[in-house]
């Protein structure tokens, strides 16, 4: 953060909290240079505004409907200047989650003077300290960057996610997105939505069809027969690899 003013956005879905935070930011605003850049009801919002409006800080809630604050900041590490989060609740029970995705502070509602001129002169040492995706908690969404702009992708959507070089390929049944994320700690997160059929690709259970099988001549010592995924809603079929083939039986029997 610079010597400038410090430039705020507030997310919060109520009004009145939002309206607390504006008061109290006046009253700071007589000892720290700030701006209240702007304000977000939703994740998906503030998401979609800070693609366009870069701020030093978010003031964010946790509780929130569709996402909540912890998974708001967590989509954050793919802005290219990802802000310092100081988190607001009228919850103490979030504060660890909070602190695992590298929060500045974490102050209880109603906020006070004091508490958030400490966070705010803390923010100000803020260097760009990139937010780690380390809450237990899987996400909900998936986030992309296109044109500048973060995309997010509910997981529910997704078919399956297959390595490619340095990048994840992800499907959807109307669209095909490239993530900058490890198919292994994707995998380690989502565990209990996919299924691995080959070291570079997991397949979501619920859009599993079935299995084919077919002959091939060249596959003698493995019963001369190659096994693939039938997937909802798409024509493309996924090859199993040998060493994965349990998951047809598995499968089968669930």
């Amino acid at each position: 953060m610079t010597d400038e003013a410090c430039r705020i956005l507030i997310v919060d879905d109520e009004a009145p909290a939002r309206n607390r935070l504006r008061e109290v930011l006046a009253d700071c605003a007589e000892e720290l240079p700030l701006i209240v850049a702007g304000e977000a009801v939703s994740g998906r919002e503030a998401l979609d505004w800070l693609g366009r409006n870069p701020v030093d800080v978010v003031l964010l809630d946790i509780r929130m409907p569709e996402m909540d604050g912890i998974e708001l900041a967590r989509h954050m590490q793919k802005l290219q200047n990802p802000p310092a989060v100081i988190f607001s609740t009228a919850f103490d029970q979030h504060a660890i989650e909070a602190f695992e995705v590298n929060a500045i502070d974490y102050l209880l509602k109603p906020v006070r003077r004091e508490r958030l001129l400490q966070a705010l002169r803390r923010a100000q040492s803020y260097s760009q300290l990139q937010l780690r995706s380390v809450s237990s908690q899987p996400r909900d969404h998936l986030s992309i960057s296109v044109g500048g702009k973060i995309l997010l992708v509910p997981v529910s959507d997704v078919i399956y996610l297959r390595a490619e070089q340095k990048y994840v390929t992800m499907r959807t049944l109307t669209h095909e997105y490239l993530l900058e994320e490890s198919l292994t700690h994707l995998e380690q997160e989502f565990g209990e939505r996919f299924v691995r059929i080959h070291r570079n690709c997991i397949v979501a259970r619920e859009f599993i069809a079935g299995f084919e099988r077919q002959h091939h001549a060249g596959e003698e010592e493995a019963g001369g027969c190659v096994w693939s995924v039938l997937l909802r809603g798409l024509e493309e079929k996924l090859p199993i690899s040998r060493r994965h083939r349990h998951v047809v039986k598995e499968t089968a029997s669930s």
